[in-house]
């Protein structure tokens, strides 16, 4: 007599160890080399090209860091969901995931060429007039790709909370600081900070793409934000259960708006991109004045800091009108420091009690 089968519970893929991402990445960073190196001697075959400037190493090596930034962020991101601490992803649908490695693969790759085209200008700089040879020019733009795709795969594969902020932080600040140093109009600045977005050039593409990017990171936070606020909940620090929703939300609604903002600049829509600015700004005030109620249990110096960085965001705003001290490009600058600065500490604070508290618990076990 035969007993009728069963369908099996389904399993997760075996958990991978920091060693085994390692050397991964490693792989992954001798495979680019040798596509880039294939690529690079057809490129350069017969030419003598700059560190910068037209067919260049430079320019080249921007080129091949985005696309292998992108695609090895990707693999990176998804073969990361069994890594230790990260399988709570494989149970996130579908079209979340795909918007969470979008995104994170662009920040990394972009993030990645931002620090090649500042290395490159600086060594143009300094070796005026000097030209490369194929072989050197080859080898030099196989090796500059496979360091960055080994620092992308091994970034995307630890991705924390903290992380994220912090890389949140260097994208703005890069992609904005680039921005603005090779805007068309010097004198962009006496005007607005939306004013850097308008040119119709490299410069403000980069700077519109920049908060498109940024805005859809934001929303990433979501995802680990809410994941970690909740396991503050279930311990028992935080008291509001509704906090990891609400949290969660606003972080959505501020990216969309941020987003929105370089979707529409002010040469497509002034109103649209006005609310989106405003839409953030009112979002994350709506955040920070709510978050002794929401997060009541967070320990009583981060309302401190947190009544602190509210403080500074009138005094700016009063600075501005009608005081008249800065400009609206001041304030502007003033505004988004502050807003970002309070995210970085308040996801921080978040982390650093999550760990905390799993101490705890396993000290009591």
């Amino acid at each position: 007599m035969t007993t009728p089968a069963t369908d099996a519970p389904a399993e997760h893929p075996p958990t991978r160890t920091s060693v085994d991402v390692e050397s991964e990445a490693f792989a992954v960073a001798i495979a680019v080399a040798l596509v880039t190196a294939l690529v690079g001697g057809f490129l350069f075959a017969g030419t003598n090209p700059p560190i910068w400037g037209g067919i260049s190493l430079g320019v080249a090596a921007a080129g091949s860091i985005l696309i292998a930034g992108v695609i090895v962020a990707y693999v990176g991101y998804w073969r990361s969901r069994t890594v230790d601490g990260q399988q709570w992803r494989l149970e996130l649908k579908s079209w979340k995931f795909i918007v969470d490695a979008t995104t994170v693969a662009f920040v990394h790759a972009v993030l990645a060429v931002l620090a090649a085209i500042a290395v490159f200008l600086l060594l143009q700089r300094s070796f005026q007039g000097l030209t490369l040879d194929p072989p050197f020019t080859t080898v030099a733009l196989a090796l500059v790709t496979a360091l960055a795709a080994y620092w992308i795969y091994l970034s995307v594969s630890s991705i924390t909370t903290p992380k994220m902020s912090s890389l949140l932080v260097l994208f703005m600040t890069f992609g904005t600081l680039t921005a603005m140093a090779t805007s068309s109009d010097p004198k962009w600045w006496e005007y607005h900070f939306s004013q850097l977005g308008t040119f119709g050039d490299r410069s403000s593409s980069l700077f519109n793409l920049t908060l498109i990017i940024a805005g859809f990171f934001v929303t990433t936070f979501a995802l680990y934000l809410q994941r970690d606020l909740q396991v503050l909940v279930d311990r028992r620090v935080l008291v509001n259960p509704k906090a990891p929703r609400f949290v969660s939300v606003t972080f959505v609604v501020m990216g969309v708006m941020l987003a929105c903002v370089g979707i529409f600049p002010l040469t497509v829509s002034i109103l649209l991109h006005n609310l989106s600015a405003s839409g953030m700004a009112v979002t994350f005030l709506v955040l920070l004045f709510s978050s002794p109620k929401v997060l009541k249990g967070l320990p009583g110096r981060f309302f401190l800091v947190s009544a602190g960085f509210a403080v500074a965001l009138i005094f700016g705003a009063l600075l501005f009108e009608p005081i008249g001290y800065y400009n609206l490009t001041a304030f502007e600058l003033v505004a988004f420091a502050i807003i970002f600065a309070w995210i970085a500490i308040f996801i921080r604070y978040i982390s650093a009690l999550t760990e905390q508290t799993a101490y705890r618990a396993e000290a009591r076990a």
